[in-house]
Parts: structure tokens; C-alpha cells; sequence
């Protein structure tokens, strides 16, 4: 089996504890690689690191131009190794090779060339004399050392995504991959070195018992920027609370995707067929709510279903499969469960529903694609996130309606509406309450472009200048103009008016 190492202040070390824990491919449920198992004491050193580097200015006193040059040739070194990545990626986690190399992996490259040419956007705005007598400037400035950690569901992207805003701002990073999928971040720990990264600017360490609460807890930690589940990021709030750190949070969510009865059926269905099913279903923005017009429920939902029978569930180093396995088998158990709990409550199974056999891969942790009719908008299989290929499909009748039901849950990260009428569709992305609004199509996006949830899918943003600023702070710099002993406004401390 491969073995990995962690990697602190420019080295690739062992845990301080010396263990060590299998890295299983969900395909295959079988173990093919070794990683450290991170102790308290790593996370100590890494912090300790980062916090170095930060201090003495060998990143956070770089001139912006020197910074974006660094940045890009770590992206562009990652562009020579992005077959390798995407291999790695899939192997990791269970997803089709057709999505990691065309998809995950270039698109978080991107994100990093973005970030490159962002540094050197890092400025305030421009002095002016609001008092009379002062000239005011404002610098933006890096907030520090910066506690980054990344989910299973798409690991490098996640990686690119949280590392691109913070390095790009001048602050250093620890950055912590799932223990489910840590060897593409490790391996960008080996790339960056060859980058050319200065020692303790970007540390990556692994999970262990304690490890994400001693991060987030850390004194030495400035911020932490999480990537998960609503319950972890609750934790993560929490853990942070003692320190006041800032808290960027990217959580949970339980997509809406509204077909109107103009919309094009044939369109919005292969919509919900990549919106819902995509990398098994493991998205936060994965299409789980189909709310359908009730004069074409009917229509939709047998082309819908068509569809779905034609994904390709199989081996995912094959260019034929479309969809791989869940990550675990945990995860698996979890997904049974929430189907099985909708069927006794009294929902529709209209396909799929349990465990999908692989020839040759018995072991791995594969689901059916599964569609579930349910009108019950408060039924837990219609509220609550699933994160498998479950889809459920809802009927509506009026606007009002459809858009009271998808704004009817605690999440609140994407949601898409499917529609030829643009003051229909102008209404909705006005309505719902989603950090994204498609509108005739569902999942596309764009690192020019912000990405993140309102209420308990998160706060802060991805990507775009809007996530560059989530890393920097703000400081008021107040001169005075006239080199006057005694100010007009004293006399209100001690003195008499003059």
C-alpha cells in the first residue's frame, strides 16, 4: 500500500504518535493506502508553523505580485499533475473518473489561477478627509493563521477552494482533509513544495482523535473555514467561541428545484437527472427536492424516471460509469435509513431504493439511484439532507405555493427554477432564499462568481472576490493634517472652549 506522511513547516513527517489508519476505496471496500493519524501534538506544531511564517512576514509581507507568482506556479505545477490528482481522486473517493478528471480537478485548478490573479487586487480604498482635519485610509490586511477543513465529497476541490482566498490575502494556512479522503490534500502538500511554497505558509495534517477540536479551538488560530455537515459546522462555532475567531462556514443543504408547467420537460428532466445524481448524490447542492406543476407531474415524472433507469452504477475507473459508490459503509447504512423511514411513513418508492450490485466490486458501497414521490413538504425525507442518490419528487399547483415549500426548510445554500417565463423566473430568484438561483439549469458554477448558504447552510462565501474578502480584516488609519498641539475639540476633556 502507499504510504503518505503529513506535511509541517516544509517537511513530510510522521504523526507524533507514529500510528497510522487505512485509507479504504469505497469501490472496493478494501484498504490500498496508509496515512498518519494526527494527534493534538500535530496540531500544535502545524499552528505553530503557520504562525511563524505569518509573523516574520516570509508570506504576509510579500509584495502582492510576488504572492500571485508563487500561487500560480503552485496552479500551474498542479496542472502537470491533474491526470495523477484525478486518479488519485477517484480511487479516494469512489466518484467516476470521468468526473474527477473533467471536472473536480480542473475546476479547482481554475479557482487557483483566479486566486493568483486576485493577489494582486489586495487594496483599501481611497483617503479622504471626512473630519476636516484627518485624512482616513483603510487597509485591508490578512487576518492571520487560518484553520481550513475540507470534506469526503469533493476533497481537492474543497482543498483549492479554501487555500486559493486565504494564501492569495497573505495568511498561512492548516489545512485538515476527511478522514475519509486525505491523499489528493497530501499530495498537494508534495506540489507545493515543489512550488517553491515558503516553510509553515501552507500546512496540511490529517484527522485524529481531538485533532478538528483542537484546531478550531486553537489559540494560535486566527480563523477557521470549514467545509461539511450543519451539525459539524455547529461544533466548529462552538469550538471557536472561547476565541472570538472568525467563523466561515459552507454546510448543508437540501437544493429546491421548481419545474413550472411551460417549462421544457425534456430539458428540465436530464436537469434533475445531473442535478440529483451526480457523484452519488453527495452534494450540497444536489437537486433532492423536484417540485413539479401538477398539470405535468405526470409528464415529468415518467420521462424523469426513464432517465434515471439509464445511469450507468459500476467501477468507477471506467469511462462507461456514471455513477460510483457512497463513500462508506456508513454512509450506505445512513441512506438505507432514510429511505426505509419514508416508506413506512408512506411515500411512493417509484425506483430504486436499496443496495446495487457490482460484479467484481461485491464490497464496495454501491446505492440504486432512487426516486421517492412525496407530497408532504414537513415529511423528513423532503426536509432533511440526505446526501445519497435519493431524489424526491413533489407535486405543486400554484407560485406561491411552490416557492412557500422550497423556502421551507432550514437550508439554504442553492435551488434552481425551470421556466420560459423570465418575470416568473425573475420573481423566484427574488423570493427564494438560497446563496444560488439557477434558472433553467442546476449546478454550473464559476469561480468569478460567489458561492455559499443563507441560515444553517452557512456563512461567508467560496470563490470570487467576495470569498477574498472573508479572509482579510480591516483597519482604520487616521492622520492629522495640521500638527496642532491642541485640538479644536480638547476643550470637551479638559480646558475651556477657546
Amino acid at each position: 500500500m502507499s504510504e503518505y506522511k503529513l506535511f509541517i513547516n516544509g517537511e513530510f513527517v510522521d504523526s507524533s504518535s507514529g500510528k497510522t489508519v487505512n485509507d479504504i476505496n469505497p469501490a472496493t471496500g478494501e484498504a490500498f493506502a496508509q496515512v498518519p493519524e494526527s494527534t493534538v501534538e500535530d496540531v500544535d506544531k502545524a499552528v505553530a508553523a503557520a504562525r511563524a511564517a505569518y509573523d516574520d512576514g516570509r508570506w504576509s509581507g510579500l509584495p502582492q505580485g510576488a504572492r500571485a507568482a508563487a500561487l500560480e506556479k503552485l496552479a500551474s505545477l498542479l496542472e502537470t499533475h491533474a491526470g495523477e490528482l484525478a486518479e488519485l481522486e477517484s480511487q479516494d473517493t469512489g466518484k467516476p473518473i470521468k468526473l474527477a478528471r473533467d471536472g473536480d480537478i480542473p475546476f479547482a485548478i481554475d479557482n487557483l489561477h483566479f486566486f493568483a490573479s486576485a493577489a494582486r487586487h489586495l487594496s483599501g480604498t481611497a483617503a479622504a478627509e471626512y473630519s476636516g482635519g484627518h485624512t482616513s485610509i483603510i487597509r485591508r490586511e490578512p487576518i492571520g493563521v487560518v484553520a481550513s477543513l475540507a470534506p469526503w465529497n469533493y476533497p481537492f476541490m474543497m482543498a483549492a477552494w479554501k487555500i486559493g482566498p486565504a494564501l492569495a490575502a497573505g495568511n498561512t494556512v492548516v489545512l485538515k482533509p476527511s478522514v475519509e479522503t486525505p491523499l489528493t490534500t497530501l499530495k498537494l502538500g508534495e506540489i507545493a513544495q515543489e512550488a517553491g511554497l515558503p516553510p509553515g505558509v501552507l500546512n496540511i495534517i490529517t484527522s485524529g482523535p481531538g485533532v478538528a477540536q483542537a484546531l478550531s479551538s486553537h489559540h494560535g488560530v486566527n480563523m477557521v473555514s470549514v467545509t461539511g455537515s450543519t451539525e459539524s459546522g455547529k461544533h466548529i462555532m462552538r469550538a471557536g467561541a472561547d476565541t472570538i475567531k472568525r467563523v466561515h462556514l459552507e454546510l448543508g443543504g437540501k437544493a429546491p428545484f421548481i419545474v413550472y408547467e411551460d417549462a421544457d420537460i425534456d430539458a428540465a428532466s436530464s436537469g434533475a437527472v445531473v442535478g440529483g445524481y451526480v457523484n452519488c448524490g453527495q452534494d450540497c447542492t444536489a437537486a433532492t427536492r423536484v417540485y413539479v406543476q401538477d398539470s405535468i407531474y405526470d409528464q415529468f415524472l415518467e420521462m424523469f424516471k426513464n432517465k434515471v433507469q439509464t445511469l450507468r452504477v459500476g467501477d468507477p475507473t471506467k469511462e462507461s460509469t456514471d455513477m460510483g459508490p457512497l463513500i462508506s459503509a456508513t454512509q450506505r447504512s445512513t441512506v438505507e435509513g432514510f429511505v426505509e423511514r419514508a416508506l413506512r411513513d408512506g411515500a411512493n418508492i417509484i425506483l430504486g431504493g436499496r443496495r446495487a450490485s457490482v460484479s467484481g466490486l461485491e464490497k464496495g458501497f454501491f446505492f440504486e439511484p432512487t426516486i421517492i414521490a412525496e407530497d408532504r413538504n414537513d415529511a423528513e425525507i423532503v426536509q432533511n439532507e440526505v446526501f445519497g442518490p435519493v431524489v424526491v419528487v413533489c407535486r405543486f399547483q400554484t407560485e406561491e405555493e411552490v416557492l412557500k415549500k422550497a423556502n421551507g426548510v432550514v437550508y439554504g445554500l442553492a435551488s434552481s427554477v425551470w421556466t420560459r417565463d423570465i418575470y416568473k423566473a425573475m420573481r423566484a430568484s427574488r423570493v427564494l432564499q438560497f446563496g444560488t438561483v439557477w434558472v433553467n439549469d442546476h449546478l454550473p458554477l464559476t469561480s468569478e462568481m460567489p458561492h455559499g448558504g443563507y441560515k444553517e447552510s452557512g456563512m461567508g462565501k467560496d470563490m470570487s472576490m467576495y470569498a477574498f474578502e472573508e479572509y482579510t480584516q480591516i483597519k482604520h488609519v487616521m492622520i492629522e493634517l495640521f500638527g496642532e498641539a491642541r485640538k479644536g475639540w480638547h476643550y470637551t476633556i479638559f480646558g475651556d472652549a477657546e
